[in-house]
């Protein structure tokens, strides 16, 4: 297995305020000359963590990482005012402007794959090559997969702990029930639900038990601002069109991307990458085959060091 690279810090950290509401937090690692590549998190709502700097070698690249609206570092916290798809394509591209980088490659998983796609869809000439790990693809089948029918066949004792915050009248809807829960007025009730959210999440998110992995989903100020998040992207069909990605797909022409995917994964089942590998013939696929969702099992995470590690030496010959 190829481990991740060391533990770095960054070399410089700014804060972009992108409107009258939000300001982002955004910082950058390796070495300032290097292949720049956009690190994208997930949720919507994760926020950035130190171990997402240790997929890749930071002798070779400029990496860049920031927090979406109302994640992590980002300010306000858990905000949804002004927090929308088309605002995130928005901001990546103020970054981009405010690091002066002409192009970059992008890295992102689950949501962050979405956002990746998005912006390499709107914004195909910036774009020098992705690396995309389990593909979310927003679809309504996916959003009732994991939460109201499908899902909660494999795991019904974790699931029995995720409707537990909701009465039986309100389980016909589950992330309508959820959304009034996380935007209403009762402090207690929002932050149970928030946590019983991301607990699901989280617990679902490997396909071995994972503790590290769990105990991040479980850490209240992060459990906040991903239920919030997502919970309110999701009840807007993540404010795109149906089948968006897909019936854009051809706007990736000429985009190599790296596709790595758990066969066991969940949270996003397989068939996203699938459907996503058949109509971008620039991609290819690679089904991991004793993993689930999260970019830290470790097949996944060695997966996605081997493909950074191949895009700076295939970047580098072409340069």
């Amino acid at each position: 297995m190829t481990p991740l690279y060391p533990e770095i810090k960054p070399f410089a950290r700014h804060d972009l305020k992108v409107d009258d509401l939000h300001t982002l937090y955004i910082e950058e690692c390796g070495i300032p000359d290097g292949i720049p590549i956009l690190f994208i998190h997930g949720g919507p709502g994760a926020g950035c963590s130190g171990d997402d700097r240790r997929f890749f070698d930071p002798e070779k690249y400029r990496i860049i990482l920031f927090d979406q609206r109302g994640s992590g570092r980002s300010r306000p916290h858990a905000e949804l005012t002004h927090n929308d798809s088309q605002a995130l394509v928005s901001d990546i591209e103020k970054i981009r402007l405010l690091l002066n980088v002409d192009r970059w490659a992008l890295f992102g998983g689950s949501w962050g794959s979405t956002l990746a796609l998005l912006y390499a869809q709107t914004h195909p000439e910036r774009v020098l090559a992705m690396v995309l790990r389990g593909i979310f693809l927003c679809r309504d089948e996916d959003l009732e997969w994991f939460y109201q029918s499908g899902a909660d066949r494999l795991f019904p004792d974790y699931w029995q702990d995720f409707i537990q915050v909701l009465d039986a009248s309100e389980r016909s809807n589950i992330l309508q029930a959820y959304y009034k829960k996380l935007t209403g007025d009762n402090e207690l009730a929002k932050m149970a639900a928030a946590k019983a959210w991301s607990l699901w999440e989280g617990r679902c998110a490997t396909l071995r038990p994972h503790h590290d992995v769990v105990a991040r989903f479980s850490e209240p100020h992060l459990a906040l601002s991903l239920a919030r998040i997502e919970a309110h992207y999701f009840m807007n069909q993540a404010f795109m069109e149906p089948n968006q990605l897909l019936r854009d797909c051809e706007r990736l022409h000429g985009i190599p991307g790296t596709i790595i995917h758990g066969r066991y994964d969940v949270i996003c089942p397989l068939d996203n990458a699938w459907e996503l590998h058949r109509c971008w013939p620039d991609s290819e696929l690679q089904i991991i085959r004793d993993a689930g969702h999260s970019a830290y099992e470790p097949s996944i995470a060695d997966a996605l060091v081997k493909a950074t590690d191949q895009l700076a030496k295939r970047l580098d010959e072409n340069a």
